[in-house]
């Protein structure tokens, strides 16, 4: 007997009430916080003062701020080399780490990669400046012993180096989680694929490319819209390292708005900010979704 659309929601009405916590959780949480900032930046609100509506103002005003430009360059480079590097140098290693023949040296290699992720983002940022790239740190320490002295600076005091030392950190760029995802996606290849390859003669490099990449488009199409929200909203290693500078060097639009909202104490505009950037990260994101084809829908179109 087929069930109409009210029995069928009284039959699952129990399902409904296990996951509305989870809904009531992420409303309170998720959605509030984002309609209070997107009404909020229609208004002049200053901490302890009574807000006054100002309709786009704010968005004028940033529109107009000096640093747009910069800040916008700064996090679009960052944002497109982030992208590069964690499309190639994880993919890469995971690769390496598959092709083991031994089982065990793939465990411990996974848990070799997968151990600095309990590392507190913020103790590797200030060891990069404190041990790497300040004055007396690593990068200067080899230029002198190798005898090249004269490259020698303020990596991220030096307004030509900063960005790019920002943009390095974290370099080799081996993030263990990333490479965990890229190999669950190598794992995932079925192994009639990896013999049919080895018949038509595609070995080395040229199966890594014609094979084994696309057969992983799923994992770097998540990789890559995860990556991309990061670093359009992310300043947390800019805010530790230079606060934005040399001047304006090294600063973002997430770094702009923290010190509108928590400097300057103009929570308006930072929350015109912030509705800026979501919905810059909404429409990359749907974009990403449209046109990026995974290798489920790639497999579907064949």
């Amino acid at each position: 007997m087929r069930l109409n659309k009210f029995q069928l929601f009284r039959k699952n009405i129990p399902c409904y009430l296990l996951i509305l916590p989870t809904f009531v959780l992420l409303s309170v949480f998720s959605f509030v916080p984002f309609f209070w900032a997107f009404s909020t930046s229609f208004y002049q609100f200053e901490i302890g003062e009574e807000a006054k509506f100002v309709g786009l103002n704010n968005y004028r005003e940033y529109f107009s701020d000096p640093t747009l430009f910069l800040s916008f360059k700064n996090m679009i480079f960052l944002t497109c080399f982030a992208v590069c590097v964690n499309m190639i140098f994880p993919l890469t290693i995971a690769k390496l780490i598959f092709s083991l023949s031994s089982e065990r040296a793939r465990y411990v290699y996974r848990v070799i990669f997968l151990i600095p992720v309990v590392v507190p983002g913020v103790a590797i940022q200030l060891i990069w400046g404190g041990m790497i790239y300040s004055d007396s740190g690593l990068i200067n320490e080899f230029l002198l012993l190798i005898g090249l002295e004269g490259l020698t600076r303020g990596w991220l005091s030096n307004p030509h180096t900063a960005l790019w030392a920002i943009a390095f950190l974290g370099f080799p760029f081996a993030s263990g989680i990333n490479i965990l995802i890229y190999y669950a996606g190598l794992s995932n290849i079925s192994e009639s694929v990896h013999e049919a390859a080895w018949l038509d003669g595609a070995t080395g490099i040229r199966k890594f490319l014609v094979i084994d990449v696309p057969l992983v488009l799923s994992q770097i199409k998540l990789l890559m819209i995860l990556t991309i929200i990061a670093g359009v909203q992310g300043f947390e290693g800019i805010f530790i390292l230079t606060r934005g500078g040399p001047g304006f060097n090294t600063m973002v639009p997430g770094l702009w708005m923290y010190f509108n909202a928590f400097s300057f104490q103009k929570m308006g505009q930072a929350c015109a900010i912030g509705v800026i950037l979501f919905f810059i990260i909404l429409g990359l994101t749907i974009l990403n979704l449209k046109y990026f084809k995974s290798t489920e829908e790639i497999q579907e179109f064949k």
